[in-house]
């Protein structure tokens, strides 16, 4: 009886980790977002498409529960309740991209954007594939899948930053190099990502 009382209680303990973990981040998120609204100045996104980000940051961080509230509760084969480990990935990207700026790192720290780009995709493909994904894909589907994923948000992104402030910025000079990099860490990024979660996640019994 203990050893059950053990076996269940741990994966609920986890859970309610995670759980706490993504309501954390979205407070933290939507304090940063109010903070950059009353002193711009002091956001470190000012110049750098921040009326974009202001309104892409929620609502990248408010997909997936809108989405659960809207269809996956009633409807969803994949999970039974709320998957909070997908929310949390889906949830950190947007907020270390604020915190970097907030702190600068971007610019006063040479590999940064490019170690995001790489990090945050992973993140962001993760937490895709969590939420949307079936558990039975091999894992070659779940490497297209990935790589189709990461890709094309990569692209929307960079498309994104070009229209919103780099045509404007002294950065153009070097924009062409910049976004092939970020495309191609962004890529392998999601690409790592979707391998480890097919490697780490169990298969369903048939």
């Amino acid at each position: 009886m203990t050893t059950m009382v053990a076996t269940t209680t741990a994966p609920a303990t986890h859970r309610n980790r995670v759980r706490y973990a993504a309501l954390i981040a979205k407070v933290l998120l939507f304090a940063l977002l109010l903070t950059a609204l009353i002193w711009p100045d002091l956001s470190g996104i000012k110049g750098k498409a921040s009326t974009a980000r202001l309104i892409v940051y929620p609502i990248g961080a408010m997909v997936l529960p809108l989405w659960w509230w809207a269809y996956g509760r009633t409807r969803s084969k994949l999970h039974r309740t709320f998957p909070w480990p997908a929310d949390l990935l889906l949830t950190l990207p947007w907020l270390i991209d604020l915190i970097g700026n907030r702190l600068n790192l971007f610019d006063s720290v040479t590999w940064w954007d490019d170690a995001m780009h790489f990090v945050l995709w992973g993140f962001l493909t993760a937490g895709a594939l969590l939420a949307f994904a079936p558990r039975n894909l091999s894992r070659a589907v779940t490497a297209f899948v990935a790589l189709g994923f990461g890709a094309t948000a990569a692209v929307i992104w960079e498309l994104g930053e070009y229209v919103a402030f780099v045509r404007k910025s002294p950065e153009l000079q070097t924009a062409y190099t910049d976004t092939l990099g970020d495309l191609a860490l962004g890529t392998l990024g999601a690409l790592l990502a979707g391998l480890l979660l097919h490697h780490l996640t169990p298969r369903p019994h048939r």
